[in-house]
């Protein structure tokens, strides 16, 4: 029997016997304080005052670390909110819970305590514990005890073992829950509406994506998870709702990888009578003001490289950035198919059969180039046929009004101007069917009731989405989706 199968059997044998004496596993102990607000009220208070001014208190949590020291040992509980240590004297609980309670306790058991607070001569925030309960009996033993959960697979397929062991962890989804805070907040203020909208479509739209199937029983249909609320957003702008925005959860049948995974949370947005220029100077704001926020800064450093998000972010055009990072290359060779296989070819870029240079052009990009746009940019210049919702350049007609947001190598939003004319928008979205037909599974279906929708008038319209995990990880320094997500996608074991 190894040592973890040991201490399980001692710990069962524990609770056969708490069992014998009544309930083990009571809800009847109500805590007042919590160890994060104690800490930050008291933290500070001078030792001589706390004795002066007893505060007494009641407080809940796991056990992570005890010492037993003849007739007194200390402890420290851990709750949803900090660390707080425990002094216990034997003569100072009643009778027999020095023995039988505290004594018996295990790293791992949930615990309730009243007591008065107290410094120790080295300064830490005490409880001098008079009452002390176990709520809850821990069966198996916390991993490797005090040196926190390092295996990477036990992290993600246990994340409660995680959150128990692992401040950052702990800190990361805080500020997980911040940043989501400040931009319903943030968008609130400036006159947004949150809604909801389906997580199950008859036609999966709003982006170029290979959806997820299943099967309404009572309906006799498959039905599709969302890979976008684009055409559902965009069709409340149409029903006069000009400012929404969807805090959503999507689905993509994809691979996984550093920055992917097939369930992922999305902000998404949509302006009347704006631009994808204003988007990109909401953003901007957005993100700087996020930063402050939540960091207290506008420098951030991700990864070992640091971004000032009070400097003015870059812009520049497609084309242009390809050309900067090949210098070989002049303008007309972006516009030469032959050039440009020949060149994707010597990076082992995949082309499609018959793609044109403007697609091509796309490929290298975001195979060979948007990795290395670090600081945070603006890119613009997408053709129309890679933005089949996206509004058409009124000067170049084979330009979408379009951007994407790179920082660190790596796409947070995409935002452009809506096409809002109903004919060109079934010209593209007969495009797609074309293509799915020939077999891209990425492809968009024709959505004959979203142009229903568009022949009522869509007002000119700007709209974005923002990559919510995408963003997290940039501001908790985290260099995989899976460390931002609770629970990640995972092969059954």
């Amino acid at each position: 029997m190894n040592e973890e199968n040991e201490q399980i059997t001692h710990r069962k044998a524990k609770l056969a016997e708490l069992r014998e004496k009544g309930n083990p596993f009571p809800n009847d102990f109500r805590p007042d304080a919590r160890a994060g607000e104690l800490t930050r009220r008291y933290g500070a208070r001078d030792a001589a005052v706390l004795d002066a001014e007893p505060v007494r208190v009641r407080l809940a949590g796991r056990v992570m670390s005890k010492r037993v020291m003849g007739k007194a040992g200390f402890a420290h509980i851990q709750d949803g909110t900090a660390r707080l240590q425990l002094y216990v004297q034997r003569d100072s609980l009643p009778e027999g819970q020095y023995n039988q309670t505290f004594k018996k306790l295990d790293i791992g058991d949930i615990i309730g305590v009243e007591g008065a607070l107290f410094k120790t001569r080295t300064g830490e925030l005490t409880v001098r514990t008079d009452i002390i309960r176990l709520l809850t009996k821990a069966l198996r033993p916390l991993p490797e005890k005090f040196h926190g959960l390092t295996d990477q697979e036990t992290r993600y397929r246990q994340r409660y073992l995680d959150l128990i062991v692992n401040e950052t962890t702990r800190r990361t989804f805080r500020m997980r829950a911040e940043i989501i805070r400040f931009v319903r907040d943030f968008l609130t203020h400036k006159g947004f509406l949150e809604v909801e909208t389906p997580m199950m479509q008859t036609i999966p739209g709003g982006a170029l994506a290979r959806p997820f199937v299943t099967h309404h029983n009572a309906l006799n249909m498959d039905l599709y998870l969302r890979v976008a609320p684009e055409l559902f957003l965009k069709r409340l702008v149409v029903g006069g709702i000009d400012r929404v925005f969807e805090i959503n959860r999507n689905f993509r049948n994809e691979g996984i990888s550093a920055q992917h995974n097939p369930e992922f949370t999305m902000l998404e947005f949509y302006q009347a009578y704006a631009d994808y220029r204003d988007l990109m100077d909401l953003t901007e704001q957005m993100l700087r003001e996020m930063s402050q926020a939540v960091l207290g800064s506008t420098s951030i450093s991700y990864q070992g490289e640091r971004y000032d998000l009070a400097e003015p972010f870059p812009r520049i055009g497609i084309a242009q950035a390809v050309l900067n990072h090949y210098p070989d290359l002049a303008a007309p060779d972006l516009e030469d198919v032959d050039c440009l296989q020949t060149l994707a070819a010597s990076m082992q870029i995949p082309v499609k059969p018959g793609a044109s240079a403007a697609r091509i052009v796309v490929d290298i990009f975001e195979k060979a180039v948007e990795t290395r746009l670090r600081r945070p940019t603006f890119v613009t210049g997408y053709p129309v046929e890679v933005s089949p919702l996206s509004r058409r350049n009124d000067q170049q007609a084979a330009i979408a009004d379009r951007f994407e947001l790179f920082v660190a190598g790596r796409e947070i939003a995409n935002g452009f101007s809506e096409l809002n004319d109903p004919e060109d928008q079934a010209q593209r979205f007969r495009a797609q069917a074309a293509e799915k037909a020939a077999g891209d599974d990425e492809a968009m279906h024709y959505d004959a009731d979203y142009i229903q929708a568009l022949e009522h008038g869509l007002p000119p319209t700007a709209g974005e989405g923002i990559g919510i995990d995408r963003l997290v990880m940039l501001f908790t320094d985290r260099a995989s989706i899976r460390d931002v997500l609770l629970f990640p996608s995972m092969r059954p074991e």
